[in-house]
């Protein structure tokens, strides 16, 4: 026990006061008795002995009285378990991520942590509160009450470390204790290494009742016809399901089409996890071949963010293409690039019009024996502008001048031609020119071969790989555009891959991937340029807009196109359009991330070398008792109340 003023304690001489007046009351009379009043001699004796027992009490208790006044003055105290942690700063991270949506017995989970944070936080508590998408410095719960009532859920998905970053930025001179509110949906061991061991770290993990969601995921078009589109959804459930679930499709906000679909799934076993964790599902609709701007839902008992995919099908324009090779050998280009789809042209080196370049959307070097200087250098910055270039060497190319000009777009590297013969056995499947080309993976197909062909030396995946593994067609991708290199010549009299089925997709896809081609349905939060056909000035501005959201995204023009980032934009999921001015150009849709869906990813286990507490207001009643002072001088001052009233008694009662 300590003293707040110990130099209180020397009022304790005052006790020797009620000690001599004491003393003094009990001085000794000589008493004479008279013969008329001896019969009271006996009362007599007991009178003077339950006075003396009085006269002791009424000492006893004044004595104490007096002790008990003197300490409470001087404010004793049991010291803190926790003193150094005293004067601490309180940061409380709250995740606001979809998966707080779910329902935990008081309801949806972050509806219930901002509730219990509004009651329970104490109002002369100065604390810094982080969320996805907010940070509050240095406040207390009445400055931000409303803006924790108005709390919207956050696109993006719950990041500690980017918490801990921000908090470790506030270099002062105290402690920190930390309060993390999550459900612990997609925490990852690596997050947990961004806490500081020095900070005084609680976790709050509010549990979801139920873990079944269904998600619809991704759209995309499974085959054009005529007159129509026959578009697939892709539908995901989580946990234990086995209700049917409404799927409907609306354009314009019109319903087109409705269907009902069951996705049963059951819990994972640990030895499975990943493969029984979710049952997919792909429905398939077909929609007029116009344009499109609307969205698919669902309606289930799960998360709410996920339900519904915003996706626009524009009118498909044309792509610019040409090839520069002789007519002879371009033949087969001109078969795959038909005027349907694309304007197609070919040239000759002498008869290139070098300004026709920035015009197009794709160039094919067919077989040329030399790459001018000229050209090279307009090459390079077509493709910096989002142009794709496919390069097919020929047989009589000299290495050295071939390496010089990829040394623009790479780390490409030829090597010397080899005379043997080699089979195309392997396609990669995961590279970006066969994304959403093939529905199956394919074992058996007829093997193209070449007879002779350079060797290639590159860092990227190949995107079709010869029977030795080495690279047939390998490209180097950026985020607008694409160099293509073959390893070997194609014409007839060095190759049969004209005659393979695999001639069609793979130019196909060469000359419109990175193109905005198909379906529009962009994801919050990924960065990947988007490219719009449109002739701006220098003081023009795209924008994107729609009913309740306008933004200007960062923008650069690139000859007839400008690219646009969306960086974090829009805040919410939606249909937009894109304006020049007043103008409109183009449809444009945006969808919240989905990696929240599979509730399951929640794992607690990893938090056990951390302090988890059920409710905010343990924290606050933890973090209270470790770190206060106990004051006792209140209990010394009822008990001199108490003997106050001990000391009345004596008096009144006592004889």
């Amino acid at each position: 026990m300590q003293f707040k003023h110990p130099e209180i304690l020397y009022f304790l001489f005052l006790l020797v006061i009620p000690i001599l007046v004491h003393l003094f009351q009990l001085r000794r009379f000589k008493k004479e008795y008279f013969t008329n009043v001896r019969f009271l001699k006996e009362l007599s004796i007991q009178t003077r002995k339950s006075s003396k027992i009085k006269k002791w009490l009424l000492l006893a208790t004044r004595l104490l009285l007096l002790s008990c006044i003197i300490v409470a003055f001087a404010q004793p105290f049991f010291k803190a378990k926790d003193t150094k942690n005293s004067y601490n700063e309180m940061y409380i991270v709250l995740d606001n991520s979809f998966s707080m949506q779910a329902k935990g017995q008081k309801g949806e989970l972050l509806k219930r942590a901002v509730q219990e944070l509004l009651e329970n936080t104490p109002e002369n508590q100065t604390f810094s509160l982080i969320t996805n998408s907010q940070t509050f410095w240095n406040t207390n719960i009445k400055s931000i009450q409303k803006e924790l009532q108005n709390l919207k859920y956050s696109a993006f998905p719950f990041q500690l470390e980017s918490a801990m970053t921000k908090i470790k930025s506030r270099k002062l001179a105290f402690n920190k204790d930390i309060i993390v509110i999550t459900d612990a949906v997609g925490l990852e061991p690596k997050q947990l290494k961004s806490i500081d061991k020095s900070f005084n770290t609680y976790f709050i993990i509010p549990k979801a009742e139920h873990k079944n969601n269904v998600s619809i995921d991704s759209v995309f078009i499974h085959q054009t016809l005529d007159e129509f589109y026959e578009i697939g959804l892709k539908l995901s459930a989580y946990g234990e399901n086995s209700k049917e679930t409404p799927v409907a499709l609306y354009n314009q906000n019109k319903l087109v089409a409705k269907t009902l679909t069951k996705l049963e799934t059951k819990n994972p076993s640990p030895s499975n996890y990943r493969n029984e964790l979710a049952k997919q599902k792909t429905l398939y609709f077909t929609i007029p071949k116009k344009d499109f701007h609307g969205y698919a839902s669902i309606t289930d008992n799960g998360l709410e963010y996920d339900n519904t995919l915003y996706f626009s099908i524009s009118k498909p324009e044309k792509s610019n293409v040409i090839s520069i090779g002789t007519t002879e050998k371009s033949k087969f280009i001109s078969r795959i690039y038909t005027s349907d789809e694309f304007n197609y042209s070919n040239f000759t080196i002498a008869t290139l019009d070098y300004n026709s370049l920035e015009k197009q959307d794709a160039i094919v070097l067919n077989e040329l024996d030399e790459v001018p200087q000229a050209l090279q250098t307009t090459l390079n910055s077509f493709v910096e502008k989002g142009g794709n270039l496919v390069i097919i060497p020929s047989a009589t190319n000299s290495v050295e001048n071939l390496n010089q000009f990829l040394m623009n777009f790479g780390s490409f590297q030829f090597k010397s031609l080899e005379n043997k013969e080699k089979l195309v056995t392997k396609i990669n499947f995961n590279h970006p020119l066969f994304s959403g080309v093939f529905e199956n993976k394919i074992d058996n197909f007829q093997y193209p071969k070449t007879k002779n062909s350079f060797g290639i030396s590159s860092s990227k995946p190949a995107a079709l790989h010869y029977d030795d593994q080495s690279s047939f067609l390998t490209s180097i991708n950026n985020p607008i555009s694409a160099v293509y290199v073959f390893a070997a010549p194609i014409n007839l009299a060095n190759s049969n891959f004209q005659q393979s089925p695999l001639i069609v997709p793979t130019f196909f896809k060469m000359a419109i991937n990175n193109r905005n081609k198909g379906i529009n349905a962009l994801t919050i939060g990924n960065n990947n340029p988007f490219l719009v056909d449109a002739t701006l000035s220098k003081d023009e501005i795209l924008n994107v807009k729609n009913d309740t959201e306008t933004f200007i995204p960062i923008q650069q023009i690139l000859n007839n196109k400008v690219k646009l980032t969306f960086n974090d934009y829009p805040v919410q999921a939606g249909n937009f359009r894109i304006y020049r001015q007043k103008e409109w150009l183009q449809n444009i849709s945006f969808n919240y991330n989905r990696t929240e869906s599979d509730l399951n990813q929640a794992n607690e286990n990893m938090l056990s070398d951390y302090k988890k507490i059920d409710a905010i207001n343990s924290v606050f009643d933890t973090l209270k008792t470790n770190k206060n002072d106990i004051q006792i001088w209140k209990w010394f001052a009822i008990f001199a109340l108490l003997f106050l009233a001990i000391e009345m008694a004596i008096i009144r009662f006592v004889k």
